[in-house]
């Protein structure tokens, strides 16, 4: 899993679940608070009507006060206007005198003996009154009540408030607390998921360079912006792409070296057996043999040693056709001894493509000396070039045994040789012609014949604008 992923998840399920745990908080803490505003709110409406009843005592006699008190606390009759508090969204009665949630309120008013003065709540407990707050039930509903006794009348007064309504605008209050948050949770989570994208930035611009860096060109990367929670990291890769450079350094000029001392002293050595065998070439036949593999293995690994420095190789515009041509004129010797008929179709026409063209040539004389070698004697070797994509396709096919594909990348790798390739190469060839392709910014690929006849298909693309790699130098 990436960091950047880890990263993600974790943040966004830490905000998800605070923010989940604070909505929760919030929404019960905000019920919480309703219900006692409520409670405050019912404790003050009864104190309000016992102010209202001491007075009237004190001015009326016991058989007006009901009359007073009905015409003074009666409530709109919403249960005679046909109201359904849960369906209906307009607030103001029908008939603009009132609101709805008038309807919560109840009164109750009981001489010192508990006879009723006014009851709009019609509970029948006024036996078991107990100052202070409780629940009532009446008319199928519950009913939050408060009730007190006037100490100068003895009175006993109650308010009362429906259950279901407290409760629902409790709810209502406090989901407007909690669903701004909710809403802005998504936009929340995105935008620590772009953050968190946004802080990797550099870590990626670090990576592009050791990405992109070619074999033959390590060198440090830069630094002086990468973050300082990375800046020990880096420069430990630096200081490992320095060693890694001068262990490939010197395994280059080991192997530069190497070839170059034995290439002297193995000419010579073949310019003396030539000597000694004049009289009887074929006694030393296999030697000489052996020592002509000798050598073209030790140029073989010049080339290859050159290539992979891939120092002075400089591009230019050149036609790949009259390169074709010459590489085949190059192994037309060798294919005179077997009789092979080495064909050229070129659709392409005036093939231009900025590459180096004795790199090139070096690549298709292998190819070439690689389809001699194991084509039979009286075949045919045809190469074929035409137009692809931003590029040239390249298709040298010969008759000989061809190569199971399980064995053909195996075949590209460097001093294999197959069994199915019998020859007298070190298996360096197609390697070679592989990483000329491959500095020119090209491909090679190894397929069957289309044609359904036994042989081997080699393919080169090459593009047709210059490769990087080798404007280096």
């Amino acid at each position: 899993m990436s960091l950047t992923r880890t990263l993600t998840l974790l943040v966004t399920s830490t905000v998800l679940l605070v923010a989940l745990i604070a909505a929760a908080w919030s929404y019960i803490e905000s019920n919480h608070e309703l219900e006692e505003l409520f409670d405050a709110e019912l404790a003050q409406s009864t104190r309000i009507v016992q102010g209202l009843v001491r007075h009237l005592a004190d001015t009326q006699s016991l058989e007006q006060l009901p009359q007073t008190l009905s015409e003074t606390l009666a409530l709109p009759r919403t249960d005679d206007m046909d109201i359904d508090f849960e369906a209906d969204d307009d607030e103001i009665l029908p008939d603009g005198t009132g609101h709805k949630y008038e309807k919560k309120l109840a009164f109750e008013v009981w001489t010192p003996d508990r006879e009723p003065l006014l009851d709009t709540l019609k509970a029948d407990d006024a036996e078991g009154l107990v100052p202070g707050y409780s629940w009532a039930e009446s008319s199928g509903h519950r009913w939050r009540v408060f009730t007190l006794q006037d100490p100068a009348t003895g009175f006993w007064i109650r308010t009362a408030q429906r259950e279901d309504i407290r409760e629902e605008l409790s709810q209502e209050l406090a989901l407007g607390n909690v669903l701004p948050l909710l809403l802005a949770l998504p936009l929340l989570l995105i935008a620590a998921s772009a953050a968190i994208q946004l802080g990797f930035r550099p870590l990626r611009r670090l990576e592009r360079p050791i990405r992109h860096m070619a074999a033959e060109n390590i060198h440090p990367i830069d630094d002086r912006q990468a973050p300082r929670e990375v800046a020990g990291l880096v420069q430990a890769v630096n200081s490992l792409l320095k060693r890694l450079n001068q262990a490939l350094e010197r395994e280059r000029r080991f192997s530069a070296d190497a070839a170059h001392e034995l290439r002297t002293p193995l000419t010579a050595l073949r310019l003396n057996l030539e000597r000694i065998c004049e009289k009887d070439p074929e006694q030393f036949r296999d030697l000489i043999q052996s020592v002509d593999r000798m050598v073209h293995l030790v140029e073989q690994m010049l080339l290859l040693n050159q290539v992979d420095a891939g120092t002075d190789f400089r591009p230019g515009y050149h036609n790949l056709s009259v390169i074709l041509e010459q590489s085949i004129a190059d192994v037309a010797p060798l294919a005179l001894k077997k009789d092979i008929d080495p064909i050229l179709e070129d659709e392409a026409g005036e093939a231009l493509t900025c590459c180096h063209s004795a790199l090139v040539n070096t690549l298709m004389r292998s190819l070439l000396a690689n389809a001699i070698q194991y084509s039979p004697e009286h075949t045919a070797i045809t190469t074929r070039l035409v137009p692809s994509g931003d590029g040239y396709l390249i298709t040298v096919c010969d008759q000989g045994p061809g190569i199971p594909p399980k064995e053909r990348e195996r075949a590209l790798s460097r001093f294999v040789r197959l069994d199915q390739r019998r020859g007298g190469g070190a298996g360096l060839g197609l390697a070679i012609a592989r990483r000329i392709a491959e500095l020119h910014g090209g491909q090679l690929t190894l397929s069957d014949r289309t044609d359904g006849q036994c042989g081997l298909c080699v393919s080169i693309w090459l593009p047709a604008q210059p490769a990087r790699q080798i404007h280096r130098g």
